[in-house]
């Protein structure tokens, strides 16, 4: 069984946010205003390291240290593309870097969405936020995006592999399809990245889809035909998180109890596993508080995101979480046995395995207790 965590880079300076933001701006802005927003709310949440600069190979380091130890096999980083390269400090500076890089393994997941100004953003333009870089790759350009994730990142020897090729996942699957251009077009830039793979000496490549827009019970389920999977070519199938998945999310403000959101997931991935053409690798979802984007003088009711329910999780649940996705895997081949986590610092979604200053590092002893018990069965 592997672990892998993803990893959301944007507690760093990035250009484009000081032009925007000011100078040394980074998401630990928005934790340092966070605050209270309901009866019960767990805010503040302050990083048991303090606000650390990602892209110092030292800080790096500390996390690496810390996610290894506790069993982690991998970082899955959100990569983004907008004309060029946007929050890849995290990755080229501090985990390229770092001193103890070999002790585990990086991957890429091409966050291919649009960037919305929404860091933070008010209710009354939360469902219209204003497009600050959009992704607009099509099949005539993406070979260029190719080149580089093919020669800088997929033949690293830090590089992740799944059944003895390199991982490599695609967020906004039907986001994909349009700009290529439709089935057809997502087919050919698929095959076009096996090419140059190929031509780089490498064994292949495993393509994931990541499946939250196309669940056939999601608000975004904008599906071309059934059989799209197989027109296109994917190796498997994951999720990025649980959010907004299962019946519980449509119903609950402002809390989603944790325990049901985590059973009525299982329910799906079992379903998923079932029915898709390839292996679908579930994902524990650590949390869910995406306030801390969201103008605190703002009343906090709902609506569009970030304006959403909070699912606050405990060591505790997080462990049954663990147990629970692994039954789903127990009859699979162990090639497949994957889990994914999000994630290692999605703080401002309250998303994170790293150690803050009341949990401290329970999340991640769970993970190591889950690792041991495993190994020693």
């Amino acid at each position: 069984m592997q672990i892998a965590a993803y990893y959301f880079p944007n507690y760093h300076a990035d250009k484009r946010n000081e032009e925007y933001h000011g100078p040394g701006w980074t998401e630990w802005e928005l934790m340092k205003c966070a605050g209270v927003r309901f009866s019960g709310h767990r805010l503040p949440r302050q990083p048991l390291w303090g606000y650390e600069d990602e892209a110092d190979p030292a800080v790096m380091a500390k996390k690496i240290d810390a996610a290894a130890d506790a069993g982690i096999d991998a970082f899955v980083f959100d990569w983004y593309w907008y004309d060029g390269p946007y929050l890849e400090r995290a990755l080229d500076e501090g985990f390229l870097k770092a001193k103890n890089r070999d002790r585990m393994k990086f991957a890429l997941m091409f966050a291919n969405h649009d960037w919305m100004d929404r860091h933070p953003v008010g209710y009354s333009k939360a469902a219209k936020s204003d497009l600050l870089y959009g992704w607009n790759n099509t099949l005539e350009n993406i070979g260029d995006v190719w080149d580089i994730i093919v020669g800088k990142y997929l033949t690293s020897p830090l590089y992740w592999y799944v059944e003895n090729v390199p991982y490599f996942s695609i967020y906004q699957v039907n986001r994909f399809i349009i700009q290529m251009g439709g089935m057809e077009g997502a087919a050919q830039a698929l095959e076009m990245l096996r090419r140059k793979v190929k031509a780089a000496g490498l064994p292949g490549i495993h393509i994931n889809a990541i499946w939250y827009d196309n669940l056939d019970n999601h608000p975004q389920y904008v599906c071309c035909t059934p059989d799209w999977s197989n027109k296109i070519g994917f190796d498997s199938y994951t999720s990025y998180n649980c959010v907004f998945a299962t019946d519980v999310w449509m119903n609950s403000f402002p809390v989603v109890d944790y325990a049901v959101a985590g059973d009525e997931y299982c329910r799906m991935a079992e379903k998923a596993m079932k029915t898709l053409p390839k292996p679908y690798y579930p994902v524990i979802t650590a949390g869910w508080d995406t306030t801390p984007r969201t103008i605190q003088s703002d009343v906090f009711r709902q609506g569009a995101y970030p304006y959403l329910p909070v699912m606050e999780s405990t060591p505790q649940e997080f462990a049954r979480q663990l147990e629970n996705t692994a039954n789903l895997l127990a009859k699979r081949p162990e090639a497949e046995q994957l889990i994914f986590i999000n994630a290692w610092n999605e703080w401002t979604e309250g998303s994170f395995l790293e150690p803050d200053t009341v949990v401290k590092y329970q999340f991640l002893d769970a993970i190591k207790k889950f690792r041991n018990n495993k190994e020693e069965a």
